[in-house]
């Protein structure tokens, strides 16, 4: 056999391989890797999406917490990783669409290192007040505000998130000055608004739920576009006079970039197919999410859009990552 022909024998024994690899996903154990600590939302969210595709696909999917760095450990380890499919990413929209924003520097490149396969689950932030600050309305929060400019305090859950940039957003829009009081996570923060210490903070339900039904925090709006199955009498913050104001959570999971693409489609396809059916929005409604069945167009979408809007509030409010 000349040359020649042996080269063309080694290519198509190589063109042979990659798929036959790709059909034999998943032969061992997948890892999705979160940014988050054990036990929070996106913990449990991480659990459902896991045991459905470990049902499905007959192989075990683990969760593996890894959180700290502003969601970068996590995302740093994956975009690192072999791009065979047993490393997978899920995290909020914020590492993709914030960070890049208010990071000079970043050990992987979001628009580059990663293949999204699809959203998870979404859910909105919600404006709550301590029932000690006397405000009952985001009108009447706001007229505090005009009152005394950089006076009025709010709570997050960390410089840089994205609760520190949904409240600038509303200042921005309400042309008022708040005063932003960071936390290290969502329990501390809720204690001092609960404690009348500071008087607002965006969160989330599930770490304020038992003080809105306890009385000690009152919710004045919700951040999305939509109301919330949670409190569908509540008006979101569009309809209290803020149209455009859109601010929603969500968790997408993504693999290494170069991962095979029949790969990628087989996840998406198991997991989309599962999130769009009643037993998923039961699942996730009980930790007060809702599924989001998406492709990874829809992902790259959403992602330039968010890039587009955060840009505004970042650079007016001067938002940095700690």
């Amino acid at each position: 056999m000349n040359v020649f022909c042996r080269v063309l024998v080694a290519l198509w024994c190589a063109l042979l391989v990659v798929p036959a690899q790709a059909q034999g996903w998943p032969d061992k154990p997948v890892r999705i890797v979160i940014p988050f600590p054990p036990g929070g939302g996106a913990d449990a969210a991480a659990r459902l999406i896991a045991g459905q595709l470990t049902k499905v696909l007959g192989q075990t999917f683990i969760v593996d917490s890894r959180p700290g760095g502003n969601t970068t450990i996590a995302a740093g380890a994956v975009a690192r990783a072999p791009a065979d499919g047993y490393t997978l990413l899920m995290t909020g929209g914020s590492t993709m669409s914030l960070l890049p924003l208010i990071s000079e520097k970043l050990p992987f490149d979001t628009a580059t290192d990663f293949a999204p396969v699809g959203m998870v689950s979404r859910f909105p932030y919600l404006l709550a007040a301590s029932s000690q600050f006397g405000a009952g309305t985001l009108a009447e929060v706001l007229a505090r505000a005009r009152g005394k400019p950089g006076e009025v305090a709010y709570a997050s859950n960390g410089t840089g998130g994205i609760t520190h940039l949904g409240m600038e957003w509303l200042a921005h829009e309400a042309g008022v000055r708040l005063l932003h009081v960071p936390y290290k996570g969502f329990a501390p923060a809720v204690t001092d608004v609960v404690g009348g210490r500071t008087p607002l903070v965006m969160a989330d339900w599930a770490p304020i739920a038992g003080s809105v039904q306890s009385g000690a925090l009152k919710v004045l709006g919700v951040t999305s576009a939509r109301r919330s199955p949670l409190l569908p009498d509540m008006p979101t913050l569009a309809e209290q006079g803020f149209p455009g104001y859109d601010l929603e959570i969500w968790f997408g999971l993504y693999a290494p970039a170069g991962t095979p693409a029949d790969v990628l489609a087989r996840l998406g396809d198991t997991m989309r197919q599962w999130l769009a059916g009643a037993q998923a929005r039961e699942a996730f409604a009980r930790i007060g999410h809702e599924p989001a069945p998406t492709t990874p167009a829809d992902v790259r979408a959403r992602i330039a859009g968010e890039r587009k809007s955060f840009a505004v509030i970042v650079k007016a409010a001067n938002i940095k990552a700690e």
